[in-house]
């Protein structure tokens, strides 16, 4: 296994209560088989957790964090659907159990926000 390992960059937000989603989270990256090294507060609306996986489990754990009921960026879908796919077409027997390194940074929103957003006629609603 490397010893360094490509981290991959995801991004998602919610409008669920905080307290409970990381309870569900922390429970999809476990039934999936990754473990999370770290889990820490950036702001008081965003978290981030660094989890490892084996790629193996990528199907499961895309599945889960679309169950839990996050909302993904197009980024994100994009690096999911490739690793997806590079799961596939890897030969089982050169690299059965290789090692993904995961940051996802997760972004807690009210729904004030965006209804904020609406009134300002802003752009980004």
């Amino acid at each position: 296994m490397d010893s360094e390992l490509q981290t991959h960059d995801l991004q998602g937000y919610s409008y669920q209560d905080r307290h409970g989603l990381l309870s569900t989270l922390t429970t999809a990256f476990t039934h999936c088989g990754g473990w999370v090294l770290e889990r820490k507060t950036i702001s008081a609306s965003t978290m981030e957790f660094r989890i490892e996986i084996q790629l193996q489990g990528i199907v499961e754990l895309y599945s889960s964090l679309v169950e839990t009921g996050l909302e993904l960026t197009r980024g994100t879908h994009s690096t999911l659907t490739a690793l997806c796919m590079s799961r596939k077409h890897i030969d089982s027997s050169a690299q059965p159990r290789r090692l993904l390194s995961i940051r996802l940074e997760l972004n807690f929103l009210e729904d004030v926000t965006l209804h904020s957003l609406l009134m300002t006629g802003s752009g980004l609603a």
